[in-house]
């Protein structure tokens, strides 16, 4: 992964520092996430996602966000027990965060330079953008929202070759 992305510190839902060269040598989907928008049955996809793909170098990272439409009001301890109880996830989840604005994650400030939107844009226009990341970490490819983790079935396999 280029440097500046593995150094990135990131805080797991629970409390612990991680960084993206926790996950070296692994294809990673990195997901904002939301518990309460129309997109949050994609919760189901993830998880599938990352059942099908993790002991073939895939790892699936959520970062709950509540930038659009207050859709991710709760707690970090509810967050993970809506997750859990409601779509089974057992994917690593992050502690909330910010995609945009001045307050944007180190993380995803860096992605969205990285793999830039339609015409360009670099803002996240909503929750459950995704950014499929190679093993390499190099190639970056985003995702809007409208596209399900199953449609992304194809990509994952290319990069796990």
């Amino acid at each position: 992964m280029s440097q500046n992305l593995l150094n990135i510190a990131c805080t797991t839902i629970n409390g612990e520092q991680k960084t993206l060269a926790d996950f070296a040598g692994k294809a990673v989907l990195v997901v904002n996430t939301a518990s309460k928008c129309g997109f949050t049955p994609q919760y189901k996809g993830l998880e599938k996602i990352w059942q099908d793909y993790k002991d073939r170098g895939l790892v699936v990272l959520g970062f709950p966000c509540n930038q659009f439409g207050k859709q991710e009001p709760g707690s970090e301890s509810a967050i993970s027990e809506f997750c859990e109880l409601n779509f089974g996830v057992t994917f690593p989840l992050f502690k909330k965060v910010d995609v945009n604005g001045s307050n944007a994650h180190p993380l995803f400030v860096e992605l969205k330079k990285q793999a830039p939107g339609v015409l360009g844009t670099e803002r996240i226009k909503w929750n459950f953008t995704k950014f499929l990341i190679g093993k390499d970490g190099q190639s970056i490819k985003r995702f809007a929202p409208l596209t399900k983790p199953e449609d992304l079935t194809g990509e994952i396999d290319a990069l796990l070759k």
